[in-house]
């Protein structure tokens, strides 16, 4: 791939090699920048964070952390982390956990997480706003191949979560969390429902109550 990175189109799949992946990503801001790589193509989300994405984000992260802080899962959360299989699949999900047995997996200076020496995330979480198409379709292909136990997709347009539980044979939905045990999505819809016209600490507060 030769093109400039002026000329590298945003938000779709463009056909390339690993190396020159990881010339490109590795040319980037990555406070600006996710990028993917999936079956010989990658793709790059650079538009800028809206309010709605950066609230729906905030509210999820802290709902997740409650839920397993109150029903004693233990959960390390990964916020933005790059997960990669060398060549082949590389993501950035928006947040991820690794839970129960696998919440220490990951050792303090790892930096980027090798899938060859790691295992997957047990659960991954996508804020999807202009992205939700393709967080239905190709990035859920590429979470099902990573063998992640649980996908999330946050739909910022509607406060609605779309959630997959995934094996071998690949994805179906849910309503209630596999790897968060008890976890009704409905609650946490509510939860993104009501920071529409509430502040975030009255809906913290609220979810403390139904998480108790």
């Amino acid at each position: 791939m030769t093109t400039s990175l002026t000329q590298i189109p945003t938000n779709t799949w463009v056909t390339a090699t690993w190396y020159d992946y990881l010339q490109t990503a590795d040319s980037l801001d990555c406070a600006t920048a996710k990028t993917y790589y999936y079956k010989g193509r990658f793709r790059l989300e650079m538009s800028p964070v809206t309010n709605e994405h950066a609230s729906d984000h905030s509210i999820i992260i802290f709902a997740v952390c409650l839920y397993a802080s109150l029903k004693g899962i233990i959960l390390n959360g990964k916020d933005n982390c790059t997960y990669r299989h060398p060549q082949i699949q590389e993501c950035q999900p928006d947040f991820s956990c690794y839970i129960g047995n696998n919440a220490q997996v990951i050792g303090w200076g790892t930096g980027i997480i090798n899938l060859d020496n790691f295992p997957p995330p047990d659960l991954v979480i996508e804020i999807a706003r202009s992205s939700i198409s393709d967080d239905k379709g190709e990035k859920r292909l590429l979470y099902e191949d990573l063998q992640v136990k649980e996908y999330w997709i946050v739909d910022v347009n509607t406060a609605q979560i779309l959630a997959f539980a995934i094996d071998l044979q690949g994805s179906h939905r849910i309503r209630e969390s596999h790897v968060l045990p008890g976890l009704n999505l409905s609650v946490l819809e509510l939860a993104l429902s009501q920071t529409r016209t509430t502040p975030q600490s009255q809906v913290c507060a609220w979810l403390l109550t139904q998480f108790q």
